[in-house]
Parts: structure tokens; C-alpha cells; sequence
């Protein structure tokens, strides 16, 4: 019997014992994936973009919310968000983009870009909703959105409208009408999964079915990468 010959069995014990280690995080995703599905059905309660929106992450699937610092329903929404990101893993990558459905809505983007651009918008977030909803503060003048980001993250009035008018930020706020467009929103909070799947309170139920139903379709993009893995492990084993 030839050196080869004898290690064939070997190999073959390699190749399994391979294959279990690469189905055991698929087999954990799509126990996940059916422990989830309740009723979510396509058209129903999430919608298939026509045309898939390019993600802006690395890694991860990419959750991302629309919303407005004018919109109310955003802002009672934002706990049960932040409550859900904190639960998250690196499986998730999630970003907000605002939604921009008038003039208002524009300087609102602005002020978000700004926030970002200055690294101070975890500072500024809740502040923002809070002189909206709660101080009824006259947003529309950029010096009152100054005075939000002075109060709250320290930043002087001066840099901050120098960063506010700034070439740059205009230019985020174009980008994410463009999005807009293209993931379809018509109302906010809206939540977009992995740039294929839109969903909103409305088509869910309620903004707390919207996250239930944001869980599933993570699970479900998983599975289907994890799936992926497989068979292009089985083919190179092959």
C-alpha cells in the first residue's frame, strides 16, 4: 500500500471534521432564523427593494435608520433603539441616515452631518430631539443649533456653523437624500436591512415589530452567508 493510500482515510475524517466546525455556526443561525419567524412575510411586513442599495459596511449586515430630529414618532422611538444596539453583536453594523423631506428636515441633516464630522453626535443626539420635542426651540435658525451643540458637547458656536455651512457636510446631506430615494421611504422611523429590505411601523405593526422583524432578516442574511461559506467549502474539499 502507497504512503497516499494509507492516509486517505485520514483525510477524509480531516475533511468531515472541517465540515462540522463550518455548519455548526450555520446550524446556530438558522436555529435562530426559525425561532424568529413568527409571520414576517415579504410585501406584508418588510418590502424587497426592487433594486439593492450598495451597504456602507465592512462587515456585518448593515441596519440602518431613517429618521428626522423633527419627527415625534422618532423620538419616542429612540430608547427601544438604543436599547436594541446595546444588544448587539459585530454581526450588526448600524448607522442612521436622515430623512429629508423639506427644508427643515435639510438643516435637521445638517446638523446630524456636523454632529458626525466633529465626532460629538452621541453628545448632541438626544439634545437635538430635547429642543425639538420637549423646549420647542426654533431649530431653523442655525444659531439655536449652535447653541444645542455649545450646551451639550462643548463646541463653540463659530466652528460649529463654519462646520454646518461646510462644503462637506452639504455634500453628506445630498448622499442621504439620495438614499432616501433609493431605499423608497415615505415615512420615518423607517429601518433598511443589508440595503435590501425596507421596514416601518406602519408595515410591521408598531416601531417595537419593527425591530422584531429588523431581528429576522439579520438572521436570515447570516444564514444565507453562512450557507454560502459552506458550499464554497464543500466545492474546495471536493
Amino acid at each position: 500500500m502507497s504512503i497516499a493510500a494509507k492516509f486517505v482515510p485520514f483525510k477524509r475524517a480531516t475533511s468531515r471534521n472541517s465540515m462540522r466546525i463550518l455548519l455548526a455556526p450555520a446550524l446556530l443561525v438558522l436555529m435562530s432564523l426559525n425561532a424568529l419567524a413568527e409571520d414576517w412575510v415579504a410585501g406584508e411586513h418588510y418590502k424587497v427593494l426592487d433594486v439593492p442599495v450598495e451597504s456602507a459596511a465592512d462587515s456585518g449586515v448593515e441596519v440602518v435608520e431613517v429618521f428626522s430630529y423633527a419627527c415625534v414618532h422618532c423620538y419616542a422611538f429612540d430608547p427601544a433603539l438604543d436599547a436594541w444596539k446595546a444588544q448587539q453583536t459585530t454581526d450588526v453594523s448600524f448607522r442612521r441616515v436622515p430623512a429629508i423631506f423639506n427644508n427643515t428636515w435639510a438643516l435637521l441633516a445638517q446638523a446630524f452631518y456636523a454632529g458626525e464630522a466633529m465626532q460629538v453626535i452621541d453628545a448632541v443626539h438626544a439634545p437635538l430631539f430635547k429642543a425639538i420635542h420637549e423646549q420647542r426651540r426654533d431649530v431653523r435658525d442655525p444659531d439655536v443649533l449652535a447653541s444645542v451643540f455649545e450646551d451639550a458637547a462643548g463646541v463653540e458656536p463659530k466652528e460649529f456653523l463654519q462646520v454646518f455651512n461646510s462644503f462637506g457636510v452639504r455634500g453628506r446631506v445630498q448622499q442621504a437624500d439620495a438614499h432616501g430615494r433609493a431605499y423608497g421611504v415615505t415615512g420615518v422611523p423607517s429601518m433598511v436591512v443589508a440595503g435590501k429590505y425596507l421596514i416601518d411601523g406602519k408595515s410591521a405593526g408598531n416601531n417595537t415589530r419593527m425591530l422584531q422583524v429588523v431581528d429576522y432578516l439579520v438572521a436570515k442574511e447570516l444564514a444565507e452567508s453562512a450557507s454560502a461559506e459552506v458550499d464554497e467549502a464543500a466545492d474546495a474539499e471536493s
